[in-house]
Formats: structure tokens, C-alpha cells, sequence
């Protein structure tokens, strides 16, 4: 039995836009965030050589894309390390079909730049901004279980990044659970402080999730087949053109260069096998979940994994996941 997916934040703010190819009859529907898989597809020159019609839809993140996909609003899209685990919680009808990992260090804890607060137990009993379901929220649970608190022992507020960024800069918020690109616009902007960052405790996993519907059509298995290995190329190709991604990343978002630049300098997503180590520390995410109550216990991650593309992603990924 399916379970409901009203823990996943139904935030979808579609916004239909196609990007024409070859004809082929065939188009595939791709859940998108600004500077995700669109801007790295054009920005690679990528994007054109895909030989179906692309149809993207904008979301504000990974939970209400998951939502998307599960029911088949969407074929595939690009999701970070939670949106992906409260998938499999809620038992949703998708597969993990690739995997990629970021830096760590852009998952952080901020505190504004005059905050007391040195350590994560002094924000006993004070406010914490985070976005539901993300994987901020699985960085800060994993941050409190590590320093001997729950999430009882702090007032969490659920707001998603643009309300907790104009919170924090007011001064509503003591610290904020949040991901780049928001870190380094909140650095250069606010001159906000990382209290903690991700290095050690944050996997910083992406994954792409697509329907099974579409993966059980041959036809857009195979487009799917094709944009992940155009997206790993393009990954490779930002490791290797760091300041024309930064640039492009800019444009499509809106943000100003530096930011860009700063979220790049801390390292780009690069393509990671989806078997192993992955596995292993995506369940080991969702068993903090499970710690505080927030998703069943049982749920096998490797029940959600579809490595169908294995092979094909291999000449692009690295050896493993950064521990």
C-alpha cells in the first residue's frame, strides 16, 4: 500500500517550457529548478544534441517535483538527498535512476554575522529556519542528533528559502538550514556566519528520480537513458569550466556573479555510481529520519534504486562518494 505523501510540500509552480530538439514524436518531461538541469544542459551546449523534445517545468525545490513524478505529472527530474529518501518513505511510484554528489561544505547552519552563538548547543530553545523535507532538514536533524539534541530541544520553523532568507535577514530566525546557491548569497549579502557546515555529516547526494510509468515505456526510458548521460557530460563539463558555469548559473537564477562564483569555488556535482557507498549513506540519512520520528522504520533506500544506466554513466563518475 502506497503510503501518502503529505509530508512532501505540495509547492509545485509549474511553468510549461519546451525546448525542441530533433522531431521524433517522443517528449520527455523534466521537473527543473533554476540553474539545475536546463541551465547545465544549455550552458554545455548539451542541450540541443538530446533527439526528442524536452518539455521543462520550474519548481521551488526537490519535494514537490517528487510529488510531480509520482504522479506522472513529470517523467524525471533532479532531486537532492531527502526529497529522494521521503520518496521512498512514502512508498511513491518512482526509481533512482542516477546519482551525482555536490560539496558538502555549501550545506550549512548560518547564524547572522553578530549572532553569540558558537556551537550547535546554544541554539537550545531558540529558532531554526528550514525548508520541509529538503536536504537542509536532513542536514540539520543529522547536526543535532551528532551534537546530543533532538528536534525538540530546538523550535524548528518550516519556511521554504526565499521566506527564511527575508526571516533571517530581518532577524526572526537565530540560525537557518539552508544550501547553496542561499549560503553564499547570505555570506556576500548579509555577511551571515557558517556555524556548521556539511563536511563529515552531510552526504550532499543528488539523485534523478523518474516515474516508473516512463520507465516502463521503452521509448522514454531510452530519452531518459540520453539525458543522463548528457547530464553527467555537462557535470564533467562544469568541472572543467568553472567560470562559464558560474556565469550561466548567474544568468539563469538571477543572482549576481559573485554568488555564483562562490557556490562553484566550493565544488561542482560530479557523477557518482549508484550502488555502494551511496546506498549505504542514503540509508544511513534516512535512519536519522527515522530517529526523530519523522518517517516509518523499514524502508529499504536499495528497494528505490534502478541502475539500469550503470554502465552507460560509468566512463563519467568518480570512484565513489566523499565519506
Amino acid at each position: 500500500m502506497k503510503r501518502p505523501l503529505s509530508c512532501i510540500a505540495l509547492l509545485l509552480l509549474l511553468s510549461g517550457c519546451a525546448t525542441k530538439t530533433e522531431e521524433r514524436g517522443l517528449v520527455l518531461h523534466i521537473g527543473d529548478q533554476k540553474g539545475q538541469t536546463k541551465a547545465l544542459l544549455a550552458a554545455s551546449g548539451l542541450l540541443r544534441e538530446l533527439p526528442f523534445t524536452v518539455r521543462f517545468s520550474t519548481f521551488t525545490s526537490g519535494p514537490p517535483e517528487v510529488e510531480a513524478a509520482n504522479a506522472g505529472a513529470i517523467d524525471t527530474a533532479s532531486v537532492g538527498n531527502t526529497p529522494a529518501l521521503i520518496a521512498a518513505a512514502a512508498n511513491a511510484d518512482v526509481s533512482m535512476v542516477a546519482a551525482a554528489q555536490g560539496a558538502p561544505s555549501g550545506d550549512t547552519i548560518l547564524v547572522p554575522r553578530n549572532s553569540p552563538v558558537r556551537d550547535l548547543k546554544s541554539l537550545r530553545g531558540k529558532t531554526i529556519g528550514v525548508a520541509n523535507s529538503t536536504s537542509a532538514h536532513g542536514h540539520l536533524l543529522a547536526q543535532l542528533r551528532r551534537a546530543g539534541l533532538s528536534k525538540e530541544d530546538v523550535h524548528i520553523a518550516y519556511l521554504q528559502p526565499a521566506d527564511a532568507f527575508a526571516a533571517f535577514s530581518q532577524g526572526d530566525l537565530d540560525a537557518w538550514a539552508i544550501w547553496d546557491p542561499y549560503t553564499a548569497q547570505a555570506q556576500i549579502r548579509e555577511h551571515a556566519r557558517v556555524l556548521l557546515d556539511g563536511t563529515g555529516v552531510a552526504n550532499a547526494l543528488n539523485f534523478q528520480v523518474a516515474s516508473r510509468k516512463a520507465l516502463a515505456d521503452p521509448r522514454k526510458a531510452e530519452a531518459i537513458r540520453a539525458l543522463v548521460i548528457a547530464t553527467a557530460k555537462a557535470q564533467r563539463w562544469t568541472q572543467s569550466h568553472p567560470e562559464q558555469w558560474a556565469r550561466a548559473y548567474a544568468h539563469d537564477t538571477g543572482l549576481p556573479v559573485p554568488v555564483a562564483r562562490l557556490e562553484v569555488s566550493r565544488g561542482v556535482k560530479l557523477p557518482v555510481p549508484l550502488t555502494g557507498d551511496t546506498v549505504r549513506s542514503e540509508q544511513q540519512l534516512m535512519d536519522v529520519f527515522v530517529a526523530n520520528n519523522s518517517i516509518p522504520q523499514g524502508i529499504r533506500f536499495g528497494d528505490f534504486v534502478d541502475d539500469r544506466y550503470h554502465k552507460d554513466l560509468q566512463p563519467f563518475q568518480e570512484k565513489g562518494i566523499r565519506q
